[in-house]
């Protein structure tokens, strides 16, 4: 007995519930037939799905995929190593298995059924009335089964995920036992977890690499990974002394075989050019013996997360690597993910640069958008959405960058833990024209450098504004914005060429009026926030009542009130710009999909 469930738009054509149950009923049997005929004549595996992560810790379940842009489709290839009695497969807004989108392939002993499912807010699973997952085939080889299936990016069916540009979550579970429906499905008892993806990669067309081309490996040196949960391992390398100038022009993951589940993303840094000498170090990057020197190795070279491909740079520009001013001392930073806490794995992961002496045209740089780090930014606690733009000016840009523009080509997004969405547009003449980089399911646990489906042409007198959206229904006091982790931040890395001197284009709300916050909530309240000098902004924030009123008022003082800009060189010196009130921008009401 099965139950078809789900309401349907009107704009999609309505199917009576007995043709559904009849399609759903053979495609159950198509299913079995697959499954008994077990398909010979696919596509070879591996070919034709260029992107490829494990599900799960232990690389049981290994999810390949490519995009087709033409049909709006993803195409997925699951290869589940050890098929006990099925599986799920699906989406979420973050990851939960409540109002999840669910492929499911479940057993009863005897046959195999798979369908298109949803789960609702207390996670009982549904057939969905419209099978928006379509099986392509199975195919059973010696590491386990294939499964082939596709999804349109939008379903036009209430029930499912809309796959977007951005991070997707996407949630797995492994049924260990017969289930004799999906209903009897309990996705609170099962093997679980999620994976976070972007799926939509962009299409970008390879550059040629040039002869002369030379690779250096960045790697750990054959580390045992901790026996923990979460590990951050710091370890530093050098470039020979008087290494010229080059350009890296792309660069891959290095990941030791068996480890693909453990390594969970990796970061080059480069060290301030002022060491003359340097304590080089090998270890866990919280350990006191970290020398201080490290904290010094902030400016990125090279980042790379879980499902992330190569990156290749532009072929008209290159990172400036070595030469005169260019610190020879390197951080690598490698954030192992150990859920399941295995002793004694061995890791030499790493990052593999590809470097050239023929210098491409233009240098690329790297500019900070986004809000300034600064405690005048203060979120309160028990917030689902609260919102927080930082402005890079028209004064700004007008200023700082070159007549004929900039070209940003990639964008790496940054928040702390209560991050949940962050977009750039860019804007002329006070409209909106162009989205820079959108992640509506953002996640401070997967911050990868992603190269634009397009690039964007920036030119001065453009402004680009950032909006990050916060969550902290788990906090009891105020977040304010700084450094530390539980602090916040609001920023967009974006890579652009040809670099100019501009490197970090930012703003906050003009100090003085938050001074008038305060003093307006202590008229309303009961004098309660200490206005004297020596008290600091996150202490008069943690004394603030957080009422409904406070609240608003707070939102609106960060909506009106003026900001101050910091349109900042290289050298931390500021372009001269005044402060600025907030451009108004037209409110754009999104088309319904």
């Amino acid at each position: 007995s099965m139950q078809i469930s789900g309401n349907k738009p009107c704009s999609c054509p309505s199917l009576k519930l007995r043709e559904v149950a009849s399609m759903y009923f053979t495609m159950i049997a198509v299913f079995l037939v697959i499954l008994v005929v077990a398909l010979q004549g696919l596509a070879p595996r591996g070919s034709g799905f260029p992107y490829k992560v494990p599900l799960d810790p232990e690389g049981l379940l290994e999810l390949s995929w490519n995009v087709s842009y033409p049909e709006q489709v993803v195409n997925f290839q699951l290869l589940i190593r050890d098929l006990k009695f099925g599986l799920l497969f699906g989406m979420s807004d973050r990851g939960e298995f409540e109002d999840a989108d669910l492929a499911v392939l479940w057993s009863d002993g005897h046959n195999s059924y798979f369908g298109d499912a949803w789960s609702d807010a207390k996670g009982q699973l549904h057939m969905d009335s419209q099978q928006d997952y379509q099986l392509l085939g199975a195919q059973r080889a010696p590491e386990g089964l294939y499964l082939l299936f596709r999804r349109a990016f939008s379903t036009c069916d209430p029930k499912d995920y809309f796959i977007e540009d951005g991070t997707v979550h996407l949630i797995y579970g492994i049924l260990e036992k017969p289930v004799h429906s999906l209903q009897a499905i309990n996705v609170s008892a099962i093997r679980r977890g999620l994976q976070r993806v972007q799926l939509l990669k962009p299409n970008i067309t390879i550059p040629e690499m040039p002869s002369d081309m030379k690779t250096k490996e960045i790697t750990a040196l054959n580390i045992v990974i901790p026996s923990q949960e979460t590990t951050y391992w710091c370890s530093t390398t050098e470039l020979p002394e008087g290494f010229p100038k080059h350009h890296i022009i792309m660069y891959e993951p290095v990941i030791t075989p068996g480890n693909e589940a453990l390594v969970h993303h990796m970061e080059i840094f480069q060290c301030a050019a002022t060491f003359d000498s340097f304590s080089h170090y090998n270890g866990p990057c919280d350990s006191k013996m970290k020398p201080d020197q490290l904290n010094y190795c902030r400016h990125v070279l090279a980042a790379w997360a879980m499902g992330a491909q190569a990156f290749y740079y532009p072929e008209e520009a290159g990172l400036a690597f070595g030469g005169p001013g260019f610190s020879r001392y390197l951080r690598l930073e490698i954030h192992y993910h150990n859920p399941l806490v295995f002793k004694g794995r061995r890791d030499s992961s790493g990052i593999r640069l590809y470097y050239t002496a023929t210098l491409r045209r233009h240098d690329a740089g790297i500019m900070e958008l986004g809000l300034v780090y600064t405690p005048v930014m203060a979120i309160p606690p028990g917030e689902d959405a609260f919102v927080f733009t930082g402005y890079c000016t028209d004064k700004c840009t007008q200023l700082a960058l070159p007549a004929a523009g900039i070209r940003i080509f990639a964008s790496q997004l940054h928040t702390h833990l209560a991050g949940r969405k962050v977009v750039t547009v860019l804007a002329r003449d006070g409209r909106e024209r162009q989205v820079v980089n959108s992640d509506t399911h953002y996640s401070p646990h997967f911050q990868e450098i992603r190269m634009l489906k397009e690039m964007v042409a920036v030119f001065p007198g453009d402004e680009l504004i950032t909006t990050c959206t916060y969550n902290t229904e788990d906090r009891s006091k105020a977040t304010v914005g700084g450094f530390g982790i539980m602090e916040e931040m609001c920023v967009n890395y974006v890579h652009y060429y040809p670099q100019t001197q501009l490197e970090l284009c930012k703003s906050a709300v003009d100090p003085g009026y938050l001074h008038r916050y305060f003093n307006l909530v202590n008229r309303f309240n009961d004098e309660e926030v200490c206005m004297c000098p020596q008290v600091s902004v996150p202490q008069q924030f943690s004394s603030v009542p957080w009422n409904t009123f406070n609240r608003d008022v707070l939102k609106s003082l960060y909506g009106f009130a003026p900001i101050s800009m910091h349109c900042n060189k290289s050298s931390a010196v500021r372009f001269p710009v005044r402060t600025a009130s907030l451009p108004e921008l037209p409110n754009k009401t999104p088309s319904c999909r």
